[in-house]
């Protein structure tokens, strides 16, 4: 512990004893420590964070977008109020070893996030139900526990009951291809998420080469996509959505590019240019709440 550590918490660095007795110095000393290593203590981090936001510009969003009756152009609109959201990568809270803690964060996101807050914001009618919709997109049964987050795409697109349907296959035609992933197995059987259980998901993409024009067309704005990966125990690199406008597709997604650390809207086929393929989840009318 270095001298302005002592300083900055909120003990004077020289403590003056001279007049206590061996026993008390000592009984001070020992009431003290505790103290002064809480200060040197790792801050935690924020669990709760609203940014630019409140919870009036929240339902007011949500009450907007509960009037478009298209489930994709929903999450398009929902989605265009987190442009140029600065990215933050590693927001989430919790390990196999560590107590997972519930955040929400609008101050910064990163891929995976602003799918998750999208989702929830569309399927909730009030600041309430929009935290409680969280917990169900990024928890299995709601659950929170490092072991029930959806950590991987395909399990986020494929929980149980969700207002989601993988398309990949309708969009794809012949060309979607088939693998089964052992989702978290690395190479020589290390793992990505230590603590975190090998989980079977058998994965439909489009190779990458196979994406065109007539692919494009089929896609329709709100889709939630993941950039296939080949490597093993990942299913994708990357998430974000799609827009179209008039005739042009784009991804909306929180880049982490050094130079363009926010949400943002980059033209899709450009993007996609030696990626691996897609993989497409298309939002459906909500089960009633």
């Amino acid at each position: 512990m270095n001298h302005s550590t002592v300083a900055n918490s909120g003990f004077p660095t020289r403590i003056s004893v001279s007049y206590c007795s061996n026993l008390t110095r000592r009984m001070f000393l020992l009431l003290l420590l505790p103290l002064v290593l809480s200060s040197c203590a790792t801050p935690q981090k924020k669990t709760f964070d609203l940014g630019h936001w409140n919870q009036k510009k929240i339902e007011l969003l949500q009450n907007k977008a509960s009037s478009i009756p298209d489930p994709g152009e929903e999450v398009a609109f929902i989605s265009a109020a987190f442009l140029r959201t600065p990215y933050l990568a590693s927001t989430l809270i919790g390990t196999a070893k560590t107590d997972e803690v519930f955040v929400l964060r609008l101050d910064g996101i990163d891929c995976f996030t602003f799918l998750d807050y999208v989702e929830a914001l569309r399927r909730s009618t009030d600041f309430k139900t929009f935290e409680e919709m969280l917990r169900q997109v990024r928890y299995d049964n709601g659950g929170v526990t490092f072991l029930h987050r959806h950590h991987f795409f395909s399990a986020w697109g494929n929980s149980p009951l969700a207002p989601l349907r993988d398309v990949t296959a309708q969009i794809g035609g012949k060309k979607t291809r088939w693998t089964v992933k052992q989702l978290n197995k690395r190479t020589q059987g290390k793992l990505f998420l230590p603590g975190y259980p090998i989980k079977r998901q058998v994965v439909a993409f489009i190779p990458g080469e196979g994406i065109d024009e007539l692919i494009l067309s089929r896609l329709h704005s709100g889709d939630y996509i993941g950039i296939y990966s080949p490597h093993p125990g990942l299913d994708v690199s990357h998430t974000g959505i799609v827009i179209k406008k008039e005739e042009t597709v784009f991804f909306r997604h929180a880049s982490s590019k050094w130079l363009r650390k926010k949400v943002r809207d980059e033209e899709l086929f450009p993007y996609l240019g030696g990626k691996k393929g897609l993989i497409i989840y298309r939002p459906i009318k909500m089960y009633p709440l």
